[in-house]
């Protein structure tokens, strides 16, 4: 009986997760310019809106442990290359509050001038 219950929590922790990282992924591939994804060298963001969506429509419709893993290793996949490469060529830095790299603590260092 105890590993029943423990198989259940386990499959919905499974299921939230593995759902949660596609509504990740879906959410940053829809919200990437088009021409980033060319400038990056990588697959088409309606290659991407579209792997990335049947993800998350079989997570939701058809939680099938096997299917689950396929999709997040699509959507590792651009999380962990392709987004990357797009935030690069877009500019976008993953420090909060811009700035140049030069920028200490109260402000851009200007060499002791």
């Amino acid at each position: 009986m105890l590993a029943n219950g423990f198989d259940s929590i386990l499959s919905l922790v499974t299921f939230l997760v593995f759902t949660g990282f596609a509504i990740a992924a879906f959410a940053f591939a829809a919200t990437a310019r088009e021409d980033a994804y060319r400038a990056a060298d990588k697959q088409t963001k309606k290659f991407w809106l579209i792997l990335l969506g049947v993800n998350l429509l079989l997570n939701l419709l058809l939680p099938m442990l096997f299917l689950q893993i396929a999709g997040l290793i699509a959507a590792i996949v651009f999380m962990v290359d392709v987004r990357p490469a797009l935030r690069e060529v877009t500019g976008g830095s993953g420090r909060r509050g811009g700035g140049s790299s030069s920028d200490g603590p109260y402000g851009p260092y200007n060499g002791g001038r």
